[in-house]
């Protein structure tokens, strides 16, 4: 499926969740927490007040509540909008 997303917004596939902590702590499926971190897979074109700044491949923070979840062949996504992304880790 080839997804495009319109105006500002950015399709992102969410790192996935930390399997033990630093000290070898494995953490059980109930207690892991949303990653807030991800790799933007597709952007949309931008609109006439906001040029896009992400692009695709980049590495991004973005807020616990952010963006709307979607399934796309059988992985999650997220679609949100570039404002709600924090900052692109490099």
């Amino acid at each position: 499926m080839n997804i495009k997303p319109l105006a500002d917004r950015v399709l992102v596939k969410p790192a996935a969740a930390e399997e033990k902590t630093v000290s070898g702590i494995i953490i059980p499926d109930t207690a892991k927490e949303k990653p807030l971190k991800g790799e933007v897979i597709a952007v949309g074109k931008g609109t006439k007040d906001e040029e896009m700044v992400v692009k695709e491949g980049d590495k991004v923070l973005y807020g616990k509540y952010a963006g709307t979840e979607i399934e796309i062949e059988g992985v999650q996504h997220l679609i949100m909008r570039q404002s709600d992304i924090l900052a692109i880790l490099s």
